[in-house]
C-alpha cells in the first residue's frame, strides 16, 4: 500500500477485522470501508461491495469502472481505461469520497436488513464527519436507505429510476440518485453526467466557489 492509498483508504480508522455478520465474515476477502477525500463535498454510496472492490479493498473499483468514469467528467477522478480487467486500486480521487451501505461482499446475494443495519454506525459516522453538501445514493436499495435515514419523503414512495439524474432534498444537504451501474443505458450515464456537471458548474460552483486539483490526489479544504 503505497502513502496516497494509505491517505484514502479508510481514513477514519473503522474497524478492519469487524464480525458483526458471520455468514459475510465466511465469503469476503477485505472490509470495504471508505475512501477519497475526507474533506469531500460530495459522497457516493452503494449498496455493498462488489466482487472487484472486495479484491481492492476500495468501493466501486474492479467492475464498477462507470461510476469512476462519470466522476472523472465532472472532474472528481482520474480516469485510464482498463485494458482487461478494471486494475486501477487507487484511483485519484478530489471533493469526493466513495463508500457503502455494507462493508463485506456476498457472492450470491445483496444485504440483508440487519447487515445494513449493523453497518450503519460506520456510514453514519462517514457522514457525520465529512458533513457533505451532496450525496449520490447508488441504486434503489441506498437510495431507500438513506431516503428514511436522510429526507422526510417515504422510501417507498422514491423510484431510483425516475428519480435518476434529479436532485432530491434531504437534511442538510441534497441527494442526486443514481441508477447502479449494470442497469445504466448510454443514454442515462449521459443524463447523469449532465446533471452533475450543472450542479458542478453551475449551482455548487457559484454557491461555494471552489473546485479541487487532482494533481496532488486531494481535493481542497473545506470551509
Amino acid at each position: 500500500m503505497d502513502a496516497r492509498q494509505d491517505e484514502f483508504s479508510n481514513p477514519f480508522g473503522m474497524d478492519e477485522q469487524c464480525t458483526n455478520c458471520p455468514d459475510l465474515c465466511e465469503t469476503r476477502s477485505t472490509i470495504v470501508h471508505g475512501y477519497g477525500d475526507v474533506g469531500a463535498d460530495f459522497v457516493v454510496v452503494g449498496e455493498s461491495p462488489s466482487a472487484g472492490a472486495d479484491e481492492t479493498g476500495i468501493p466501486f473499483t474492479g467492475d464498477d469502472e462507470l461510476v469512476y468514469e462519470i466522476l472523472a467528467a465532472v472532474g472528481f477522478a482520474k480516469h485510464e481505461p482498463a485494458a482487461e480487467e478494471f486494475d486501477r486500486t487507487e484511483p485519484t480521487v478530489g471533493n469526493v469520497f466513495l463508500t457503502g451501505l455494507t462493508r463485506c461482499h456476498h457472492p450470491e446475494r445483496g444485504p440483508t436488513d440487519s447487515e445494513v443495519d449493523s453497518c450503519d454506525a460506520y456510514l453514519s459516522s462517514e457522514l457525520r464527519m465529512i458533513n457533505p453538501e451532496i450525496i449520490v445514493p447508488v441504486g434503489q436499495r441506498t437510495l431507500e436507505a438513506l431516503a428514511f435515514e436522510y429526507t422526510t419523503e417515504r422510501a417507498e414512495d422514491l423510484d431510483v429510476e425516475e428519480l435518476h439524474a434529479t436532485t432530491l432534498r434531504g437534511r442538510g444537504f441534497e441527494l442526486i440518485p443514481m441508477l447502479a451501474p449494470d442497469e445504466q443505458s448510454a443514454d442515462d450515464t449521459e443524463a447523469f453526467v449532465s446533471h452533475l456537471a450543472e450542479v458542478v458548474g453551475t449551482d455548487y460552483r457559484q454557491t461555494k466557489g471552489r473546485r479541487g486539483s487532482l494533481e496532488s490526489g486531494r481535493g481542497p479544504d473545506k470551509d
